[in-house]
């Protein structure tokens, strides 16, 4: 908690000021992640200072709020290419990304319980610049990354806002930018240093290396081969919907199997199908083998049997048979 403090002072993120008579300031709240590693070990525990966002005005503390995030499409693709060209894909990631926003509204804050300042409890934060849990976040984090992008000579791709491509001469250096992570990639070594000393010269910046780990998934990066799993992600689902020691099934679906809306079967419970449904769904990123037998169940959504609750969960027992499967 007391590094996240310090992180918020270092970036000058607000400024201690008197209560104003004119605004209401918004609360704040601590928020707690525990994060881990590609291996399911405990890497770090994290405490981050959010904003009560839910209490803001529209029109008053916030107007627009989008911000582009990179799609799953554009990182295989960039993962494809650099395969094909024998490219290595270096991860980088800003630390409190969100509190390098430069805001346009005026926001006042109350001092974090347990934090206030001796002798000066009454007084609240002017924000100087975005907050974690601020509705404008994002876009702020997002306008601040893609302005000192472009002032390095990027070319922003007119399809992928977050996509952008610098080159010099033969060399080449794509970026893909998702929140935090920039995926850094291209055929010149001192381009990629270059640009990694640029970015830490004005961001606190971590270098991950190589990309091995990202949103659940597991990547080997060998010359001109790239795989991509979610061997751990699989197991955790196994795991919530209690399959963990389930028997594998040969296939993701019975062959002969028909469904409809109505077949006469037992209601299960929606909401329990919906979510492994969405895990599924989650897996066809890395696994195209389930892509049509989840394709296929989801549009039960609304009216899942027994019997689409079966099927589903035969998919989890190709799974559990599969569990390595992935894509190259």
């Amino acid at each position: 908690m007391e590094e996240e403090l310090k992180m918020i002072e270092k970036n000058q993120t607000w400024q201690l000021v008197d209560r104003p008579s004119h605004k209401k300031a918004i609360g704040v709240k601590w928020v707690y992640r525990t994060k881990f590693n590609p291996d399911g070990s405990v890497n770090k525990y994290k405490a981050r200072l959010v904003v009560k966002g839910y209490a803001q005005m529209f029109g008053v503390d916030f107007s627009e709020t989008f911000a582009p995030v990179a799609r799953l499409d554009t990182i295989r693709l960039l993962l494809a290419l650099a395969a094909q060209k024998g490219w290595l894909i270096h991860q980088l990631d800003v630390k409190s990304a969100f509190l390098n926003g430069y805001l346009e509204e005026e926001i006042f804050v109350e001092q974090p319980e347990g934090f206030a300042l001796q002798g000066q409890e009454d007084k609240v934060y002017l924000l100087k610049k975005a907050l974690y849990g601020l509705k404008q976040a994002p876009r702020s984090w997002y306008s601040r990354i893609d302005a000192h992008l472009m002032s390095l000579g990027f070319v922003k791709s007119l399809s992928e806002y977050t996509l952008y491509i610098k080159k010099v001469n033969e060399d080449i250096l794509m970026i893909s930018l998702y929140v935090d992570d920039l995926f850094v990639t291209g055929n010149c070594k001192e381009m990629i240093d270059k640009f990694k000393e640029e970015m830490e010269n004005v961001f606190e910046m971590t270098d991950l290396g190589k990309m091995t780990f990202f949103l659940g998934m597991q990547v080997q990066q060998k010359k001109n081969e790239i795989f991509v799993c979610q061997e751990k992600y699989a197991k955790e689902v196994l795991m919530k919907f209690n399959m963990g020691e389930c028997k594998s099934a040969a296939t993701p679906m019975n062959q002969k199997e028909k469904f409809c809306r109505e077949d006469g079967a037992e209601k299960v419970d929606e909401k329990l199908f919906r979510s492994l449904i969405g895990c599924l769904m989650y897996l066809t990123a890395t696994r195209p083998d389930i892509m049509h037998s989840v394709s296929l169940l989801s549009r039960y959504m609304h009216c899942a049997s027994e019997i689409h609750f079966q099927a589903a969960k035969r998919i989890l027992r190709y799974v559990k048979g599969t569990i390595d499967y992935g894509v190259c």
